[in-house]
Parts: structure tokens; C-alpha cells; sequence
């Protein structure tokens, strides 16, 4: 009989966590992998969606239990920041995590994106160069499903098939939107230029899913299951004898004195605690809780840098009305988007910028003004397809750099129903940021002026992007980060961090498939040493 309850126990089944425990299972190891909220069924969801009211807000459909709040609830998330922006965010605690309710854009990171202190003299590098993650990116690729093409110049520099890759995207693009075609053909002139976003909605059946039928639900729920979630994975390890236990929330790690982590404790809703022993403890419960759970132990903190360096894509926001019908909604929320500031010189004094085009459905979002304008009836019903097909929404996905004073802490005093902390957050807008402005207004009026655009909602407030990077950081020197190369915390051998947390540059593009890649390569790694 062994003396540990699992050889692995991995703390949340988001993507990250469920793709590790099902190539730990794959390799025959053992693993309780624990889930602070429920397991929900898709069809539950798609119905919670339908007789929901709100059609905005990605976590409304799913539980919100006492003792695993999402991020809306009301006192889970305490933030305090700059005069000018209030800082927000969107993830989920449910089996399968926040890529629950995300719209699946999958991509990884440019070469540059690894060395940014190396080459434009600002941020921190990553301790290897994109050649080394690049296999992973290639695995990570294949698990999830992602449809995009390797022909484009994702750099927006000229760099013809970019960034380098060994093995083409899974599977092939789909048709490209009107929308898309439309922004092209007006941009195009002006040197813009409208790539596609890989994804991880399925162009053809892929691995049991169906082809993306082209719902324009991605968020919150994909109704058919073509669109890439970390239920899937979670289902996928639970096969292969994962013991997913779920509404089970840790809070206490217990360290030995050889600084090697011995045990972690969980509490159900009803208060009782379970400790729970383990050759390998990996820690995959979001960029937010992770360090969280870390400082309420004092666990992996000799740096003094767990929950400091929050970065997101904070950025601007322009919606305008186009001068002829472009019927932004066909097809799948994210498909186009413009990369030309992705890797210019300028990153050197301010943030990179790429530009996200928003094709989602907008019947809702143009029908509430109209309605407090007064309209009615049929006058309401011609507004309402006029504006619907002419909207469009452009915002900026911006770099932002790590700084130890943007973090995140456990409230000292507010708990949840199980007696725990919530979490406040620090995050300020630097110059850096906020240095893109400029630019991003020239770029504004450019595409104003091809559309002739009437503004919506001009691009004057910050808004944030709801991606997680930087807080429990990696480095190369375990005095200014918190995990090396592997994901291995410095300070406990035997105890891991899967989350895109240990980021430490956040370059503008969505961070989840190079935090999975990111997993997938700690998995190898724990497999070899157990």
C-alpha cells in the first residue's frame, strides 16, 4: 500500500491542470485533481444561457456557489487602481475553468515576445528562447484543436511564414467572414493588414467534436461542443482513472522540513477538511487564486514576488457605425485581426499593440439605446437592422510590462462562506501603456475614415482584457521570480505552478495556448521524475 494518496495532485481542472493530469494518467501515474465549483454538462449551460436575462455578462450561466465565487460576485474581487480605469475581470470556477466561457483564440507568442529585455530593452526575457517551447506549442496545438493557417506573417513585419513553426496548425482555416473581407478590402490600401486568428473552434470534426456550424455563441457556451473547452480534458483524464473531486476548495499546504511540500488540505461546503498527501503537488488554480492560496500559506515566496507583476492587455475600445453593411456575426466571435504593431521598434518606448476585430452577434448591444431613444414597433425593428448590420467594435490587446506593485493579496477582511479570503487587487496603468495612446488613435481615425464611421463609443477609457500573466512569475534567478524554467517552484522541489501566472512578458496576444503548452512541458517533466 503506498504511503501517498496520488502520486500528483494538481489543485483546479482548468485547461491547464485537466491537460496535465490526463498526460500524467496517459503515463500511468496516479492523480486527485481537485475542483473548488462543480462539474456543470454543456446542455446545462446552453439552457442557463437561454432562459438567462443577461446576454453580457460570460459567467452568468454557470454556478456561483458561496464557496467558489466567480469574479462578478459581489466583494470576491476587491480592486483598486488609477482614477481612470476600473479593473475587471471574467474567469469561472467550474470543472473545466474559465475556457468554459472564452471564445478559444489560440495563439502563441512571437520569438521577440521571449527576449523582450534583450531586444527592446524593457520588461524581463523568458529564461529560454521560443525554440525551446516551440514543440510544446506544436502538442498544446494538437490537443486543443487549433484551426489557423502558418502562412501568414503573424508579426505584421514582413516576415513571410512567422513565427517559425515545425508541424503545420491541426487543421485548416475556415471561410473567411464578410466582415473580414470587408475590413481588408478598406484597409488593406492603407497598409494594413487583416490576418486570421487561430482558434480552437473545429473546421472540420476533430477528436469527437463536430465542425463549427457557425452559432456565434462561442461565449459563454459553445451549444455544440466544437469550440475547445477544459471540460473536455477534464473528461478525457477522469477516463483514464483521474479522481476528480469537485466543490472541494484547498486552502492549506503543509511544508516539511526538508522545505519539500508534504500534504495539502481541502474544504467541502459543509466545513469538513481533508489532507491529502503526494509525491508531486501542482498548483493550477488561476492566475488570481493561485498566488492567493500561496500567500495565505507562505509558500514559494522567498522572492517576495508571488502575486506581484499582474499583467493584462488593458487597452482602448472604438465602435462605430460603418457607411455600408458589413454583418459582423457570421460564423465565430474571433476570426480577423490586425498584427501590424504587434513587434515593431517602438515596443522599446511603449506598448506593442494588436488590433481585435469583434464579429459577434450585436442585436442586443445596439437594441438597448434604441429603446431609451423611444423607438417602437416597426421604426424600432428597422434601427435595429440597420445598426446591427453597420456596428463595428475594434479594440487594442497592449503589452503591458511586469511591475511588483500591480498584484494581487488575500483580503484581510473578506471571506467567503467557508471562511477563507477573497482577493484585492492592485493594478495601475503605467507610462508604458498608456504611452500607445497616440498611436492608436492615428490608427482609429484611419479606420474611421475607410468606413467613413459615425462613433459609437469613442476610445477615451481603459478596459482590460480579463487575461492573467505575471503573478506568480518565472525566471532564471530565484531572487526576483517564483518558479524556474520547469514551472518547479524555487523554494519546494516537489511542488509545481501551472498558470499562465508564471508569463513573464504578456506580449498582446491571449495567453491560454502557451499556458498550456507551458503544462504540457511541466507534465513531461514530472513524469520523468516520478
Amino acid at each position: 500500500m503506498s504511503e501517498f494518496d496520488a502520486d500528483v495532485v494538481i489543485i483546479g481542472s482548468g485547461a491547464l491542470g485537466a491537460n496535465a493530469a490526463y498526460q500524467l494518467a496517459k503515463a500511468g501515474k496516479s492523480v486527485i485533481m481537485l475542483e473548488a465549483g462543480p462539474y456543470i454538462p454543456r446542455w446545462k449551460v446552453v439552457e442557463n444561457y437561454r432562459n438567462g436575462a443577461s446576454k453580457r455578462n460570460w459567467c452568468t450561466p454557470y454556478p456561483n456557489l458561496p464557496w467558489a465565487p466567480n469574479s462578478y460576485t459581489d466583494g470576491y474581487i476587491d480592486a483598486k487602481g488609477d482614477p481612470d480605469f476600473a479593473y475587471v475581470t471574467s474567469y469561472l470556477r467550474v470543472a473545466g475553468g474559465s475556457t468554459r466561457h472564452w471564445a478559444s483564440a489560440a495563439w502563441r507568442l512571437l520569438p521577440n515576445d521571449f527576449k523582450l529585455k534583450s531586444v527592446y530593452g524593457v520588461g524581463r526575457d523568458w529564461p529560454y528562447p521560443y525554440e525551446e517551447l516551440e514543440p510544446w506549442y506544436v502538442k498544446a496545438e494538437l490537443e486543443v484543436g487549433v484551426v489557423g493557417t502558418g502562412h501568414e506573417d503573424q508579426s505584421g513585419q514582413g516576415r513571410g511564414h512567422y513565427p517559425p513553426r515545425s508541424q503545420e496548425y491541426p487543421l485548416p482555416p475556415e471561410g473567411k467572414p464578410y466582415m473580414a473581407q470587408r475590413m481588408q478590402a478598406k484597409l488593406g490600401p492603407m497598409g494594413y493588414q487583416v490576418i486570421h486568428e487561430p482558434h480552437g473552434r473545429v473546421s472540420r470534426p476533430y477528436d469527437g467534436r463536430p465542425a463549427c456550424a457557425g452559432n456565434n455563441n462561442c461565449e459563454p457556451v459553445c451549444p455544440i461542443g466544437a469550440m475547445y473547452s477544459g471540460d473536455m480534458h477534464v473528461d478525457k483524464a477522469v477516463a483514464l482513472g483521474v479522481d476528480l473531486r469537485t466543490e472541494c476548495v484547498a486552502w492549506k499546504i503543509e511544508k516539511g522540513a526538508d522545505n519539500k511540500i508534504v500534504s495539502i488540505t481541502y474544504r467541502e461546503p459543509n466545513g469538513k477538511d481533508t489532507r491529502l498527501t503526494a509525491k508531486i503537488f501542482v498548483v493550477a488554480a488561476h492566475g488570481l487564486e493561485t498566488p492567493k492560496l500561496l500567500l495565505m500559506n507562505d509558500i514559494a515566496n522567498s522572492s517576495d514576488q508571488v502575486g506581484r507583476n499582474l499583467m493584462d492587455h488593458t487597452g482602448l475600445s472604438l465602435t462605430f457605425l460603418a457607411d455600408e453593411p458589413l454583418w459582423t456575426g457570421r460564423g465565430s466571435v474571433q476570426h480577423g485581426c490586425i498584427a501590424n504593431r504587434r513587434d515593431e521598434p517602438s515596443r522599446a518606448q511603449h506598448s506593442a499593440i494588436r488590433y481585435s476585430l469583434r464579429n459577434l452577434v450585436p442585436n442586443v448591444d445596439v437594441t438597448a439605446p434604441l429603446l431609451k431613444q423611444g423607438l417602437m414597433g416597426k421604426a424600432l425593428e428597422d434601427a435595429i437592422y440597420d445598426r446591427a448590420s453597420r456596428i463595428m467594435n475594434i479594440s487594442t490587446m497592449s503589452e503591458t510590462l511586469p511591475s511588483p506593485t500591480n498584484r494581487v493579496v488575500p483580503s484581510k477582511d473578506r471571506k467567503d462562506s467557508i471562511g477563507l479570503p477573497m482577493l484585492d487587487v492592485h493594478y495601475h496603468l503605467d507610462d508604458y501603456v498608456r504611452g500607445m495612446r497616440p498611436q492608436a488613435y492615428k490608427d482609429f481615425a484611419n479606420f474611421l475614415q475607410a468606413f467613413n464611421g459615425e462613433v459609437i463609443e469613442a476610445p477615451t477609457g481603459w478596459r482590460n482584457q480579463y487575461h492573467i500573466m505575471g503573478t506568480v512569475i518565472m525566471g532564471d534567478n530565484p531572487k526576483d521570480s517564483v518558479v524556474d524554467k520547469d514551472m518547479r517552484t524555487w523554494d519546494h522541489p516537489n511542488l509545481f505552478l501551472a498558470t499562465t501566472g508564471v508569463m513573464p512578458t504578456s506580449a498582446t496576444v491571449n495567453p491560454t495556448l502557451t499556458g498550456i503548452a507551458l503544462s504540457l512541458r511541466m507534465a513531461d517533466t514530472i513524469i520523468r521524475e516520478i
